[in-house]
C-alpha cells in the first residue's frame, strides 16, 4: 500500500468513533483502518452489480438497440454460477497454497476472472449491437462474447464475494461478527449507488468509445479495491504445518455433514424463500409507480434510493441489535413479519392512488428486507462450525443469488401473464386493469413471507437462542 492510501485509511479511521456509524464493529484483533480495507471487495461487487443489472441493462437496449429479450438473457448469466457457491466455499475451506493461505488465493482468483469479464465485455457488446464496423461481423460472434463476458463478470463476483465473506468471518470476533456483517452490506450498498451516479454521469454522452472507457476502467478499479482488500489480511500458515491436519473430506462428504447439522436444511428453505419473496418486486416498483399511480420519471428513479434506504436502515438497526445478543433468526423472522404490511400497502396504494402509501411501502419492504438478510447472514455465520465456514457462507450465497435471480424473472412473467388476462377480462371486469398484474405478485410475495415465517418459527422457538460455533479469529499475516 503507498503512503496516500495508509495516511487516507489511518484519518478516515481516526473519525470511527464520532462519525462512522460501524465504527464499534472494530476490535482490538480486527482493527478500523484493517475493516475498512478489507470491505473494499464489497465495493467491487456492488460496483460490478450496479454495471451489469442497472447501467448496461439501459445501454444495451436503448443505445446499442439490442433487443430486451436478448438482453434478459446476458443479464441473468452470471446467476447460472450463483449454485456453484457453495463448492466455492467448501475450497476455500480446505485450501492448502505453498503459502499458507486459504481464502486470498480464491479472492485474487475471482477478482481476475472478474477484470477479465470487464476487459473485453465493452467490445463484444459493439459487436453484439452490430452496428459501425462491426456490421460485418456474424450475429453470433457478438451473442458468444456477451454471454462470456457477462458469465466471467458473474462467476468473478461470487467467487470474490463467498471467500471475501468467509475471510471477514475468520478474522472477526464473534461479538463484532454482526457489526460487521451490517459495515459488509453497508460497503455494498455504497459500492452501489456511487458507481450507479459515476457510470450515470460519464455515460450522460454516449459514445462507443466511452463506453469502452468506462467499463474497462471498472474492470481496472476491480483489481485495485480488492488488491487494497486483500492485503496483509490472512495470516500465512507454513505448508508442513498444515500437512499435519487430517486431510479434508470430499465435497459431498462435507455437504452431507453440513446439511444434516442443526437446522441447516429448513435454514436454507427459509433463506431461499424469503428472498424471493423480498426480490420479485425489483424490477416491478417504479414500472408499477408509473403505470397504476401515474408517478413521473423522476419520482419512480427515487423509489430505487427508497428501497436502499430502508435496506440500509435494516441493516444499521440489525447491527445494534444483534451486538446486544439478540437470536439473528429471530430478527430475520421480524423482518419477514415487517414484509407482510409492507406488501399490504403497495396493493392497497393502487385502490387509493396514494403515493405517499406506496412510497412508505418500498420503504418498508426495504427495511424488512435488511433486517432479515443481516438475520440470516449473520446466524449462517455463527452456526457454521470453524472447518466449514466457507461451505456454510457459499451455501448461504449459492441459495440467496440463485433465490433472487429466480424471483426477478418470475416477477416479470408472472406480472405479464395475469396483466394481459385481466386486460382481456378473463378475471371479470372489476380486475380488468393495469395494477392486477402487479398485485397479483405482491400477494404472491405475502404468501411466501407467510411461508417463510412458517418454516424459520421452527429455528427461533419460545426462547431459544442458537449457540454459537466456537471460531478461532485469524491472526495478521
Amino acid at each position: 500500500m503507498n503512503r496516500f492510501s495508509r495516511t487516507l485509511i489511518s484519518r478516515w479511521s481516526r473519525l470511527g468513533p464520532r462519525f462512522l456509524p460501524f465504527a464499534d464493529a472494530a476490535t482490538a484483533e480486527l482493527p478500523l483502518s484493517r475493516l475498512l480495507r478489507l470491505s473494499l471487495f464489497q465495493v467491487s461487487v456492488g460496483m460490478a452489480l450496479t454495471l451489469l443489472v442497472g447501467t448496461l441493462n439501459r445501454v444495451m437496449i436503448v443505445e446499442l438497440g439490442v433487443p430486451a429479450a436478448l438482453v434478459a438473457v446476458m443479464v441473468a448469466l452470471p446467476v447460472l454460477y450463483a449454485p456453484l457457491r457453495a463448492l466455492i466455499g467448501f475450497r476455500s475451506d480446505s485450501h492448502r497454497s505453498a503459502l499458507g493461505w486459504r481464502r486470498v488465493p480464491f479472492i485474487w482468483m475471482g477478482s481476475m476472472v472478474q477484470f477479465g469479464g470487464l476487459a473485453i465485455m465493452p467490445f463484444t457488446l459493439l459487436v453484439l449491437s452490430g452496428g459501425g464496423n462491426a456490421a460485418a461481423w456474424p450475429v453470433w460472434v457478438g451473442q458468444a462474447g456477451a454471454g462470456l463476458a457477462f458469465l466471467l463478470v458473474g462467476a468473478g463476483l461470487h467467487t470474490t464475494q463467498t471467500a471475501g465473506l468467509a475471510l471477514a468471518t475468520d478474522l472477526a470476533p464473534v461479538e463484532s461478527r454482526p457489526r460487521v456483517v451490517g459495515l459488509m452490506y453497508v460497503m455494498l450498498l455504497l459500492g452501489t449507488i456511487v458507481s450507479a451516479l459515476v457510470f450515470g454521469a460519464l455515460l450522460q454522452d454516449f459514445s462507443p468509445g466511452r463506453l469502452v472507457q468506462v467499463i474497462q476502467a471498472a474492470a481496472v478499479a476491480t483489481l485495485v479495491l480488492n488488491a487494497l482488500a486483500l492485503w496483509q489480511q490472512e495470516a500465512r500458515r507454513p505448508l508442513r504445518g498444515e500437512q499435519a491436519r487430517p486431510q479434508p473430506a470430499s465435497f459431498g462428504q462435507a455437504w452431507s455433514s453440513y446439511i444434516a447439522g442443526d437446522g441447516a436444511r429448513r435454514r436454507l428453505l427459509a433463506i431461499g424463500l424469503g428472498t424471493m419473496a423480498f426480490g420479485m418486486q425489483d424490477v416491478l416498483l417504479e414500472p408499477y409507480g408509473g403505470q397504476v399511480l401515474g408517478m413521473g420519471v423522476g419520482d419512480t428513479t427515487w423509489l430505487t434510493a427508497t428501497l436502499a434506504g430502508g435496506g440500509l436502515l435494516g441493516f444499521s438497526l440489525a447491527s445494534g441489535i444483534l451486538s446486544r445478543g439478540f437470536d439473528p433468526a429471530r430478527l430475520a423472522l421480524v423482518g419477514a413479519w415487517i414484509g407482510i404490511p409492507a406488501f399490504a400497502a403497495v396493493i392497497l396504494a393502487s385502490t387509493t392512488l396514494s403515493v405517499p402509501l406506496f412510497v412508505g411501502g418500498a420503504l418498508c419492504i426495504g427495511f424488512g428486507a435488511g433486517l432479515f438478510g443481516h438475520g440470516t447472514l449473520t446466524v449462517t455465520m455463527n452456526r457454521a462450525p470453524k472447518e466449514q465456514t466457507g461451505l456454510a457462507l457459499g451455501a448461504w450465497g449459492a441459495v440467496q443469488a440463485t433465490a433472487a435471480g429466480a424471483a426477478v424473472a418470475l416477477g416479470g412473467v408472472l406480472r405479464d401473464i395475469v396483466g394481459a388476462l385481466a386486460t382481456q377480462g378473463f378475471f371479470g371486469a372489476a380486475l380488468a386493469r393495469p395494477s392486477t398484474g402487479y398485485a397479483f405478485v405482491y400477494a404472491l410475495e405475502i404468501g411466501l413471507l407467510v411461508a417463510t415465517i412458517v418454516v424459520m418459527g421452527a429455528l427461533v422457538g419460545p426462547g431459544r437462542r442458537l449457540a454459537v460455533a466456537p471460531q478461532v479469529p485469524a491472526g495478521r499475516g
